[in-house]
């Protein structure tokens, strides 16, 4: 049985991290390599680290921050932004990234997802779907959620999956930093579209919202910052009280 993950998000800008609401409005919330640290400590089950910038500024992935990184980092690792070759991703999977997070150069540069599925495995290969709410219904957005476009995220989620991704990481953005909930009805819709596993992102703020995304919007993970950057809430207890409830979870003595 696939076992419920639990994975904190790191969201880079500049120098370090911040976190915002609904991708906007950044707050500065640490250093990186401080909270590579801290979740070691706290064993979760991977980490997902976002270089917010990189994809707007036309930057490459910042090879020489994730080797840092990756040297503290004692889980599993996945890097986004500024990826958009299956060059950019050898290097990174060389500096120790154990997989790649694909949003905006999924739907900007054909092929991408294939091309780096066909090279290195789905497992490596988590795409990234970032949606709004729009007066037409869920649309996906690029570029952290600043261009809009016309597509379907059940549609292109699937497309997805045809190409090669082993997961999908679903952001809905107005949700994001609110600490209210995620969007079930959004991961309900997506899970049920598509074979491969769906990481929830987008809400969370206590374990309840975290159990009705995994038990009613049937995600298979869940993504979180808010949460642990501004409440006492840790992920081993998110965790034991999940595996009270009957999820089957991972050990929490693997790191």
């Amino acid at each position: 049985m696939l076992k419920t993950r639990i994975m904190p998000t790191l969201l880079y800008r500049g120098s370090g991290l911040v976190k915002g609401v609904g991708f906007d409005a950044w707050r500065t919330v640490g250093a990186a390599l401080q909270a590579v640290r801290v979740y070691n400590l706290r064993q979760v089950d991977e980490l997902v680290f976002l270089d917010i910038d990189a994809t707007r500024e036309g930057r490459a992935p910042d090879y020489g921050l994730i080797d840092d990184l990756a040297d503290d980092c004692f889980m599993p690792l996945t890097v986004g932004g500024g990826i958009r070759s299956v060059e950019h991703v050898k290097r990174l999977l060389e500096v120790g990234a154990d997989k790649v997070s694909i949003g905006s150069a999924a739907i900007e540069v054909e092929g991408l997802v294939a091309n780096v599925a066909d090279r290195f495995g789905a497992q490596c290969v988590v795409a990234s779907v970032d949606v709004r709410s729009t007066p037409e219904g869920w649309r996906v957005a690029r570029r952290s959620g600043t261009c809009p476009t016309d597509l379907c995220p059940i549609e292109w989620s699937r497309r997805l999956e045809a190409e090669g991704a082993g997961e999908i990481l679903l952001t809905s953005v107005e949700r994001d930093g609110t600490m209210q909930g995620y969007d079930v009805e959004l991961c309900r819709a997506v899970s049920d579209a598509v074979g491969i596993p769906v990481i929830a992102s987008g809400g969370a703020g206590c374990t309840d919202h975290v159990r009705a995304v995994l038990r009613e919007g049937n995600a298979s993970a869940a993504a979180m910052a808010s949460v642990f950057h501004f409440t006492e809430l840790t992920p081993l207890e998110i965790k034991a009280e999940l595996r009270g409830d009957g999820f089957p979870m991972r050990s929490s003595s693997l790191w």
